[in-house]
């Protein structure tokens, strides 16, 4: 949980910087600046919390599939409906966004622990030949 955390928590950070850079620098419009800056730090996370978290062996293509469909998952239930939902019924954005992320970091942890980087290996027992 710690290493998920402090990986998250960088990406988080390269996903600030890169808003700065091609918005700010760059003047690229915001919602562009946005989108390819979270894209960006969905596929670093991917890939960090992959090789340095969950130290996942297993094919890249399954893995990549199911975290696309937590994502979704993540963005429609929880980021738009939890925090523009808390928000709808008078929460302030802010604590509305803190409070979302909250439940995004338990949720993408589970999804990323348990179906994501889950080892798929047959641990029953083998009988003695």
């Amino acid at each position: 949980m710690i290493g998920f955390c402090v990986i998250n928590g960088f990406t988080f950070g390269v996903d600030l910087a890169l808003i700065g850079l091609f918005h700010g620098w760059l003047d690229w419009p915001v919602w562009l600046a946005i989108s390819i800056s979270y894209m960006s730090a969905l596929g670093l996370s991917f890939v960090l919390n992959r090789w340095l978290n969950f130290r996942s062996h297993a094919p890249v293509g399954p893995q990549l599939g199911w975290y696309v469909a937590a994502i979704a998952v993540n963005y429609f239930a929880i980021v738009l409906g939890i925090g523009a939902g808390l928000t709808t019924v008078g929460v302030h954005y802010q604590l509305s966004r803190i409070l979302a992320g909250a439940c995004e970091g338990v949720f993408l942890y589970c999804v990323l622990r348990w179906v994501v980087f889950a080892d798929r290996r047959d641990s029953r027992p083998r009988p003695a030949a």
